[in-house]
């Protein structure tokens, strides 16, 4: 599976209105210094301590939109 990974931080640029709200991701337990990472169905996986936990997706053109906010591809 091929994933592209960003921080929280980052991902408050590449979410789009109605998918994640600041308010969200806190409760989700996503600080700017999280590490997650995204596949190509959109599913949103954070990191944690004990390994990785599906905590969401995302909608639309993410695609688009993590490769420019992140400057990676899927690896």
């Amino acid at each position: 599976m091929q994933f592209i990974e960003l921080t929280g931080r980052t991902l408050t640029h590449v979410a789009t209105e109605g998918e994640f709200t600041p308010e969200r991701l806190a409760e989700m337990g996503i600080t700017d210094d999280s590490i997650l990472r995204i596949n190509r169905q959109g599913d949103l996986e954070l990191r944690r301590k004990e390994g990785w936990d599906l905590v969401g997706g995302l909608l639309g053109n993410f695609e688009q939109r993590a490769k420019h906010e992140t400057g990676l591809d899927w690896a």
